[in-house]
């Protein structure tokens, strides 16, 4: 008798143990806007970095191109069904991704959004809101090119994408500044350039004209960065305008160096990701957070390069 007991616990306690899925460790997904651009390979690498010291898994999933806002609301919706412990999402869209947020936060996982805005409020929608100050960041490429300028000159604004809550701001930063001089004028800023620098680059040539008769150019993000920089060099006007742009990748710090960039806005991605998964990890555990972390910003010029400051910002 004592052996079939022993046996019928045994048998328990393997059913259990089989059906029992939970993983180890706490689960952490990490959803970009998407895959390809360099800045969110460092803010991979900073969530990597909390997951490690945090000795939680980090899952890294976001859509292939920042134009997939299907595909990035289908794997919000994914993780919420595989039950993870917490999920950090970068928005690819200020109100498409408002339902799968609210379908984690009914399911109790805690959501913390980075990088860019989601309509809704922190510390009720959502766990917290961790991002560079957008609008600050769009003044100083305004205030910069104002400056290189002379506070005299016409200039273009290639826009990144329509729904994307922190491009917006830049933009909106940077108009505010060029309409409070009254020496400057702006040609162009009712163009997209859109999620990839290819596209960006062709957005600029069709708006060539308008470049030829600019004294300055501003780009809100990597993408459209780079696509008015192969624009540019592409009708040899790069050099002859002064061009100001948002993020730091190799191609574009070569770009700096070689003065076919006059300065480039600067985030801190690395401690995006980290702070992201710091505070969705004490989430979880049911820790008070900070509703609003504000990751910096600054603007970079040639000579700034030789800083030891901007060096470790920039990876050099």
């Amino acid at each position: 008798m004592r052996k079939i007991m022993a046996m019928i616990a045994l048998g328990a306690a393997l059913y259990v143990g089989a059906c029992d899925k939970r993983p180890q460790k706490l689960q952490v997904a990490v959803i970009p806007k998407g895959t390809t651009h360099v800045y969110w390979k460092s803010v991979e690498a900073g969530a990597e970095q909390a997951g490690k010291e945090l000795g939680i898994e980090i899952i890294w999933k976001g859509p292939l191109k920042e134009n997939d806002r299907s595909q990035q609301i289908a794997i919000v919706e994914q993780f919420v069904a595989d039950r993870v412990g917490a999920i950090v999402l970068a928005p690819l869209d200020d109100s498409a991704l408002v339902t799968p947020v609210q379908e984690a936060a009914g399911a109790k996982i805690p959501v913390v959004i980075i990088d860019s805005a989601l309509k809704g409020e922190a510390g009720k929608d959502f766990v917290s809101y961790i991002a560079t100050d957008n609008e600050k960041g769009g003044e100083l490429a305004g205030e910069k090119l104002v400056s290189l300028l002379g506070g005299k000159g016409k200039v273009v604004l290639l826009r990144y994408q329509e729904g994307s809550a922190s491009t917006t701001e830049r933009e909106a930063g940077f108009l505010g500044v060029i309409r409070k001089n009254p020496g400057m004028s702006v040609l162009v800023e009712n163009r997209f350039g859109g999620a990839t620098a290819n596209e960006s680059q062709k957005e600029a040539m069709n708006m060539l004209d308008q470049l030829k008769a600019a004294d300055g150019v501003f780009c809100p993000n990597e993408s459209s960065t780079f696509g008015m920089l192969l624009a540019l060099r592409q009708a040899g006007l790069a050099g002859k305008i002064k061009f100001v742009g948002f993020d730091v990748t190799p191609q574009l710090i070569d770009a700096l160096k070689g003065g076919d960039i006059d300065a480039l806005v600067a985030q801190d991605p690395v401690k995006m990701g980290y702070q992201g998964v710091k505070t969705a990890v004490a989430a979880a555990r049911g820790q008070s957070v900070n509703r609003h972390i504000d990751t910096g910003v600054r603007i970079i010029g040639k000579p700034d390069l030789s800083d030891p400051v901007i060096q470790k910002l920039i990876g050099q």
